[in-house]
């Protein structure tokens, strides 16, 4: 015979182990509430504005900004979380400058970004406290940005494609693929600063290769229209460009005036054989913005942009 035993379990005594059960979810409740605090509290409570300065269009120079933000993804920093870009484009028209600039200023950006040597100019001359990062010019000392490579001591700092023998390497490819030139048409802007330096160490680098050279300046795009499709009695057997922000967004432009008077060309950058030039040789500009971005990454930790070296 099987039986069945119930234990009776007063009322009272069932409502107390009710209350006690509902202490013990409570006090689970708060102490989960207490370990996510720390949590929240790491969090970053404000957000980081920066402030992307390009001389050019998104046309032409947006593969920069994206290769500035791929960087900046890379030290953990995301649009819309943790850092705000306000983006500026002169679209080559550089007197837009020193008010993107004092725009900037007025929101009180965290960091200034431009690799335009015009647009370094007016932020230095507009501020002397505000970070400002430069993602690649040409003549950071001799433009009077830093005081030097190695000690900046100023709110400037950065990198720089400075690199006179780069010239120099130009030059001796062009002269390899095309063996008969004797006349180098130097395409340079007078106006920005950085160029004179330029412009000098490719006279310097073309004497060595027994090269006349011949000034082409160009401050714009009829600049570039004259001098490009003029003749002369000087007339050039090759061209080769300086690097400049007017230039550079012109560079549809030139590819397509060289092709058609048969003026083999070389270039600073890569962008201009993808517009339908030559030949180039030298740095990356994609790459000098994502390097950039470490820069803005240590500023904005609390680095002094005087003692990071360019």
């Amino acid at each position: 015979m099987r039986f069945l035993f119930l234990r009776f379990v007063p009322f009272a005594s069932m409502a107390k182990q009710i209350s006690d059960l509902r202490l013990v979810i409570a006090t689970l409740c708060a102490a989960l509430i207490a370990l996510c605090a720390p949590a929240e509290a790491q969090q970053p409570k404000t957000i980081h504005r920066i402030g992307y300065l390009g001389a050019g269009s998104t046309a032409s120079a947006g593969h920069h900004a994206k290769a500035f933000t791929e960087g900046l993804r890379e030290h953990g920093y995301v649009e819309g979380q943790n850092i705000a870009i306000e983006y500026r484009w002169a679209e080559g028209k550089l007197e837009r400058l020193p008010a993107f600039v004092a725009d900037f200023i007025r929101l009180k950006v965290d960091v200034l970004v431009s690799s335009a040597t015009p647009a370094i100019k007016v932020a230095k001359e507009q501020t002397s406290t505000n970070p400002i990062v430069m993602a690649g010019v040409t003549d950071p000392v001799g433009s009077g940005f830093v005081t030097s490579l190695a000690r900046p001591a100023g709110n400037v700092t950065g990198l720089t494609h400075l690199a006179p023998d780069l010239t120099g390497k130009r030059l001796e490819l062009l002269k390899e693929v095309i063996p008969r030139i004797t006349r180098v048409g130097v395409l340079w802007n007078p106006q920005q600063p950085g160029q004179a330096l330029a412009f000098k160490e490719s006279q310097l680098a073309a004497q060595q290769l027994k090269l006349a050279v011949i000034s082409m300046e160009a401050r714009n795009r009829k600049d570039i229209e004259k001098v490009l499709s003029g003749t002369s009695k000087e007339r050039a057997e090759a061209i080769l460009e300086l690097p400049d922000p007017v230039i550079f967004l012109n560079r549809q432009l030139i590819a397509e005036i060289a092709n058609k008077s048969r003026l083999p060309a070389m270039y600073s950058f890569r962008e201009y054989v993808e517009a339908g030039g030559l030949m180039s040789y030298g740095t990356s500009f994609p790459g000098l913005f994502h390097r950039a971005a470490t820069y803005v990454d240590k500023i904005l930790k609390g680095a002094k942009p005087g003692d990071l070296p360019v």
